[in-house]
C-alpha cells in the first residue's frame, strides 16, 4: 500500500475490510499455450559451441621406417587414429547427436614444411603423404581439422557450422647419412 491509502494502481483503500475487492473484476481465459518457443531445440551456433569442448582425439603420427630414416629415402606418414566419433549430449532437455569426422590433415614435418592432406595416409606400400628429409633430428606431429554434423532428438542430420582442431603427440627421429664403404670381396 502506498502512503496515500491507494492501491499501485490506484483505486482507493478507504478502510475496506480484508479480502474486500478493490477494482473492476477482469475476465480471465483458462487455455493451453505452446510453451516450445520458451524453450526452442539447439540452434547449430550453440551446439558449435559444445562440438568446440568435446574430447575429440588426438591423432598419433606414424612413420615409416620406424625409428630412424635415411637421406634419400622419404619418410611415409599416416594415422592409424579414429576418424568418426559419435557423441549424445543432453542440451537443455534435448538429445543431441554429434558426428565429427576428421576432414582435414597437416602434418608438421619438422623442417618447416607443412603437408596437408584430407586423408589420414596408409602405410607402405599404399603410402600417400611423404616427404625427403636433409641428415638431423626432426620432430613431426599432426594437427586434424574435425568438422561435424548433428542431428536434435533423432531429426534431420545438419552441419554443425565450423570446425575445430586438435594436435596429437609429437614424434621425434634421425635421418641419417649413410656412406659408401669399399671393401675387398676376396676378404
Amino acid at each position: 500500500m502506498l502512503a496515500n491509502n491507494s492501491t499501485v494502481d490506484g483505486y482507493p483503500t478507504a478502510g475496506g475490510a480484508p479480502g474486500t475487492a478493490v477494482g473492476e473484476w477482469m475476465r480471465v481465459v483458462r487455455a493451453c499455450f505452446d510453451v516450445t518457443a520458451l524453450n526452442p531445440p539447439p540452434s547449430p551456433d550453440e551446439v558449435f559451441r559444445y562440438f568446440q569442448t568435446l574430447p575429440l582425439p588426438q591423432l598419433p603420427t606414424q612413420q615409416q621406417p620406424p625409428g630412424n630414416g635415411l637421406v634419400g629415402l622419404p619418410i611415409i606418414f599416416f594415422t592409424d587414429g579414429p576418424t568418426t566419433q559419435t557423441f549424445t549430449l543432453d542440451i537443455r532437455g534435448f538429445s543431441v547427436d554429434i558426428v565429427a569426422r576428421a576432414t582435414g590433415f597437416t602434418w608438421h614435418t619438422g623442417d618447416g614444411t607443412d603437408l596437408t592432406t584430407t586423408t589420414p595416409g596408409a602405410p607402405y606400400p599404399d603410402h600417400t603423404i611423404s616427404h625427403d628429409y636433409r641428415s638431423g633430428t626432426y620432430t613431426a606431429s599432426l594437427t586434424t581439422t574435425w568438422s561435424a554434423s548433428f542431428s536434435v532428438d533423432g531429426g534431420a542430420s545438419v552441419p554443425v557450422p565450423g570446425s575445430t582442431t586438435t594436435e596429437g603427440p609429437p614424434v621425434t627421429f634421425e635421418v641419417l647419412q649413410s656412406r659408401p664403404v669399399l671393401t675387398n670381396p676376396y676378404d
